[in-house]
């Protein structure tokens, strides 16, 4: 339900504002490499605006992207620590016989080693 509002809420919206702009953006520019040289036609490219839009919006999405999997990567690493842990937990008690009728509860796991 949630993803279809956010569907209905953000996307629509974003994807209709996106065809307006590449409808009025179709003039052809140039976008040169060379600085010091800018009618270099070795350099230049000659494509609508819209592209180079769609392309900027495309680099900033990578860009940002990447910059919070950096970011987050010390919560990736925590995750994995505990998983590991948890699993090891998991097969220490496992392998811990059972405890003999009539003993206190608790008794049976081994003792922490610090």
């Amino acid at each position: 339900m949630f993803n279809r509002f956010i569907l209905i809420v953000v996307f629509v919206p974003l994807a209709v504002i996106l065809i307006a702009l590449a409808v009025a953006n179709r003039e052809l520019v140039a976008f040169t490499l060379d600085p010091f040289n800018p009618g270099n036609p070795k350099l230049t490219l000659n494509l609508p605006l819209f592209i180079f839009l769609f392309v900027a919006l495309a680099i900033g999405m990578v860009v940002g992207s990447l910059a919070t999997w950096v970011k987050q990567g010390r919560y990736r690493k925590l995750a994995r620590q505990r998983g590991i842990e948890a699993e090891n937990l998991r097969q220490a008690v496992s392998r811990v016989p059972a405890a003999p009728q009539g003993s206190a509860p608790g008794t049976a796991l081994p003792k922490p080693t610090a």
